[in-house]
């Protein structure tokens, strides 16, 4: 705590503090790094001269920009990032050597798993079912986009607070309503409202509001401010935290938490919605080093002994770099901690049905951590008999070798584009396990995000070798020419056609379409087309009598419709959707 307060008629000034703050005296420059970097130093050097200065061991601090490296500079701080970072106190006391600070937990108990958590609830009434490739529930195609959770924003502020957007597992202490504790059917009404059946949960960036401020320093007390964005684990009661309260125990689950996550899955089923869980969130290992500072798994905040370098390497007292460290599958402490964390993840979800299980959201990491998390979902799918619904989101050079592999395919439900895409300009596919985040490839790329007929390249390519696997995306662009290339949860209007959607899970991808001509089709009962330019369609055969519906884009409804033969050749309008239907003979 530094405190700088001004006596009357005059003023005490901080130049360059860093730490928490109290006072009203003038601040200048907090927060930043001043040149010189040591006054002493300055003076001593004006009065004795450099060569002397440079005998004494006053270790310089690096003040390299790392917002944004190149490939080969981020390659290179994450290896730095395996030694510890700068610390005044270990530089005086151990000179040569940088000793992490100690994780002992104690007389802590040790558990390799939480208890079994057996569901009591009924049964669903309308469970999320794969149907031919297609996510649909009650036999009706699951359309709209994704609700996401807020990361880290809060206030109790009542104007502000619903402002913020909704969040499964924020809490405030006796306050309920958006932007605070959230009603979960609010959330759902949300999520209908905005036709948005899927909402997207992980965990919350860190737990209290004081890390808002960027800041790396450890708090000089518990005094939390809320709104609280609750974590995976509960606390152990032991030692002190980086956020001042005691350090998280990463084999014991937070009840709290993970009641909230069940009973949102419950209502879901209730309401024919889902919740794609995802189990980590990337964002505490990469980019701005205050991610890193209260995040659980951080040595300094567990009782596990996870053996991450403390004090944090920060790459130019800024950035953090652990990514590599977090996703190494060989290391002897952490990867039991990964295994048991994941199997209580699925253990405490079990038995719901509208439930989509995803690593991790931002995954930009490499394919072993990928292979390793499917290996846990799988071996506990075999153990208890269930079959978690599970989505494959990753890089694209990972997601391909999982997809070449017979085992791990097996294990995937869903197939989820949002880190690699097609369009007019290219491809945009970073490699997984470079150490950069999305966003930060993204910002070398000059092509654009992609287009519905871009998705829909993808989505017939996939469909073509997956047929049985569902296809999704985090792109609202995704229409129809995305539907009728095979792709789940397409963006189409709210009042879309209810006997269209019945009938789109019947049908698949036309292997014969093209960029120009997306076609499904339930052989020699009915097609829905989408053209991007004049095209020509034969729906059936001589003496068949088929209804050609054509559906308005922007509403999802039957506008006009009229009956051909099935051999007629029927000229098909630009960037228009046509439903042709099979009519029962005459006297049938």
């Amino acid at each position: 705590m530094i405190r700088c307060w001004s006596p009357p008629d005059a003023w005490n000034l901080s130049f360059g503090s860093w730490g928490a703050f109290e006072g009203n005296g003038l601040w200048k420059q907090s927060n930043e790094f001043v040149r010189p970097p040591s006054l002493w130093w300055a003076q001593l050097r004006e009065r004795v001269g450099q060569p002397a200065v440079a005998r004494i061991p006053v270790p310089g601090r690096e003040r390299e920009e790392a917002t944004n490296p190149t490939l080969e500079r981020a390659a290179t701080l994450t290896q730095e990032a395996r030694q510890p970072g700068f610390s005044l106190r270990n530089f005086i006391e151990s000179a040569p050597e940088r000793d992490p600070i100690p994780c002992e937990p104690g007389e802590a108990p040790r558990w390799t798993e939480a208890p079994l958590v057996v569901s009591t609830e009924a049964a669903p009434t309308q469970a999320l079912r794969i149907m031919n490739g297609w996510l649909t529930v009650e036999g009706r195609l699951l359309t709209g986009g994704l609700l996401k959770t807020a990361w880290w924003r809060g206030s109790l502020r009542p104007g502000e607070a619903e402002l913020n957007g909704p969040a499964l597992t924020r809490f405030v202490p006796g306050r309920v309503g958006p932007g605070w504790t959230d009603e979960l059917d609010d959330v759902l009404a949300l999520m209908e409202q905005q036709g948005r059946p899927v909402f997207e949960h992980h965990h919350g960036l860190w737990y209290d509001r004081r890390r808002d401020d960027h800041q790396m320093v450890r708090r000089a007390d518990g005094e939390v401010v809320a709104p609280f964005f609750e974590q995976p684990f509960a606390r152990s009661g032991q030692g002190r935290a980086w956020d001042g309260l005691s350090r998280y125990d990463l084999t014991r689950l937070n009840p709290w938490y993970w009641s909230r996550l069940r009973e949102f899955a419950l209502r879901c089923e209730a309401r024919g919605f889902a919740l794609l869980h995802q189990h980590y969130f990337q964002h505490n290992v990469l980019e701005a080093g205050a991610h890193w500072a209260d995040f659980p798994w951080r040595s300094a905040n567990n009782i596990n002994e996870t053996g991450f370098p403390e004090p944090p390497p920060y790459a130019g007292d800024k950035r953090i770099f652990m990514a590599e460290q977090f996703y190494d599958v060989t290391h002897p402490a952490r990867a039991p901690l990964h295994r048991s964390y994941i199997r209580q993840a699925l253990e405490a979800m079990r038995s719901r049905s509208n439930v989509l299980h995803s690593l991790g959201a931002e995954f930009t990491g490499p394919l072993s951590f990928m292979r390793f998390w499917l290996e846990v979902v799988r071996h506990w799918a075999r153990e208890t008999g269930e079959h978690p619904w599970v989505v494959l989101s990753a890089p694209k050079d990972v997601q391909d070798a999982i997809l070449a592999d017979a085992e791990l395919r097996r294990c995937v439900d869903v197939i989820d584009f949002r880190y690699w895409w097609r369009t007019a300009r290219g491809e945009f596919a970073p490699p997984g396990g470079q150490h950069l985040t999305l966003r930060q490839f993204e910002r070398r790329w000059s092509g654009g995000r992609p287009r519905d007929e871009d998705l829909a390249v993808m989505a017939a390519e996939y469909r073509q070798r997956f047929p049985e696997k569902a296809l999704i995306c985090d792109f609202d662009a995704a229409r129809w020419a995305w539907l009728c290339a095979g792709g789940s949860l397409p963006r189409l209007p709210a009042d879309t056609d209810p006997e269209l959607l019945r009938a789109v899970p019947l049908m698949r991808p036309w292997p014969h379409g093209s960029p120009e001509l997306r076609v499904l089709g339930e052989p020699d009962r009915q097609w829905l087309i989408w053209t991007s330019g004049n095209a020509r369609f034969v729906p059936g055969r001589t003496g068949e009598r088929w209804q050609v519906r054509a559906v308005a884009a922007e509403t999802g409804r039957v506008d006009r419709q009229r009956t051909v033969d099935g051999a007629e050749t029927l000229q098909l309008d630009r960037s228009s959707v046509w439903w042709l239907v099979r009519l029962p003979a005459v006297g049938s």
